[in-house]
């Protein structure tokens, strides 16, 4: 099981754009929730993560490998993204 993380902020249209990305491959795709957790992150809540993330969110990282997918993309780059790290 791998944990993908969505950092972004309340309020964010692009961070919404994303979701909804991500919403569509895994609806379309339930096994993959057999595979992965996706939780949201909002970055206020953190100076670490605003330092981090503030200029470029949405962007969808794996716990585990550390890789990141920065927006924009959409359904195959996530897709491939969700491939590469389950590996």
């Amino acid at each position: 099981m791998r944990t993908f993380k969505l950092y972004g902020t309340l309020g964010c249209h692009l961070c919404d754009l994303a979701e909804e990305v991500i919403n569509d491959v895994l609806e379309a795709n339930p096994d993959a929730l057999n595979f992965i957790t996706l939780a949201k992150v909002d970055i206020s809540d953190s100076d670490d993560l605003m330092t981090a993330y503030a200029e470029r969110i949405p962007v969808l990282a794996c716990a585990e490998t550390q890789a990141e997918l920065a927006w924009p993309f959409d359904h195959q780059a996530f897709v491939n993204f969700l491939n590469q790290n389950l590996r």
